[in-house]
């Protein structure tokens, strides 16, 4: 018990941290892909000495098993497609709206984890999925009366939902084998060469940007990677991929809060009738599962 609440504290924690995202993504004045890009890179550089000065961190970054590599790189792939359609979804609809989407990631956690885990989903489960489901239409449905516009920023940012879910799965199954901080460091370098390949075909510039977008490079590294999603990679070694995206159920009141204070944008009564609903099936969702993410039976 002494240890579950430690967990759940630094979840609570990373969670935190991950909130600020949204924020510091809207705000950086540059493509997606280069804001994405810089958000891994400056993680990588910061997070290299501690890596490959510890010997046996440093083996397995230099020496890992084919099938760890292959997970470290089909993770940096998922990372580096769910961060570029995400940032553009901000582009489109609000930030409050892409964060409350974007967290509908456990469900799709529970679909591959009982299509390729063998995870048991119970009937309560796969109730608070589709309650959860109808939350997302009624962000949506608000959205396309404002405009088709924040309609596609809903989409992508659902999407990059799904995508992100892709690598909490290949976490999960590398973290059983490898120390967190060189999973990070292979999964963040991965993910860092896949976006600069996709900036260079895309011709995005990689220089002439502001001081204000250099710190929100900089926040995005700092605050919500190493702060917040390396967090998650550290307690994949004990909860499964499911259980630990359940903490961003509580990245939207955090985003939401920080976009009305700093970005003026206001929590309609759609959007919170939609989160109320979101949440709430999530609720029903992991209440049919124990302590350690798996499903009750």
């Amino acid at each position: 018990m002494k240890r579950n609440s430690v967990l759940y504290a630094a979840l609570l924690a990373g969670v935190a941290m991950l909130s600020t995202s949204g924020l510091f993504a809207k705000l950086a004045a540059a493509p997606p892909v280069i804001v994405a890009f810089y958000r891994l890179f400056i993680t990588v550089l910061v997070i290299a000495p501690f890596a490959l000065l510890k010997r046996s961190v440093r083996a397995e970054i230099l020496h890992p098993r084919l099938n760890d590599a292959a997970a470290c790189a089909a993770a940096g792939f998922f990372l580096a497609v769910h961060y570029v359609m995400w940032i553009s979804s901000i582009a489109y609809t609000s930030v409050s709206s892409a964060t409350v989407l974007v967290a509908l990631q456990p469900v799709f956690n529970m679909i591959w984890g009982a299509l390729f885990l063998g995870e048991k989903v119970s009937r309560r489960s796969a109730l608070g999925c589709g309650v959860a489901i109808a939350g997302t239409l009624i962000i949506g449905g608000g959205d396309f009366r404002i405009s088709g516009e924040a309609l596609w920023g809903d989409i992508l940012a659902l999407v990059s939902g799904a995508v992100i879910s892709l690598y909490f799965v290949f976490g999960q199954l590398a973290r059983h084998r490898m120390s967190a901080l060189s999973y990070s460091f292979l999964s963040y370098f991965s993910s860092t060469v896949f976006l600069a390949l996709y900036a260079f075909v895309t011709q995005s510039p990689f220089t002439g940007y502001s001081n204000a977008t250099w710190a929100c490079f900089f926040a995005l590294a700092l605050i919500s990677t190493i702060g917040g999603q390396m967090v998650f990679n550290v307690l994949l070694k004990w909860l499964n991929a499911t259980t630990v995206t359940t903490g961003i159920l509580g990245e939207p009141v955090g985003t939401c809060i920080l976009a009305m204070i700093f970005l003026g944008e206001r929590l309609t009564v759609q959007l919170a009738a939609g989160m109320a609903v979101i949440i709430g099936g999530l609720c029903i969702f992991f209440s049919g599962r124990n302590s350690s993410g798996t499903a009750e039976k």
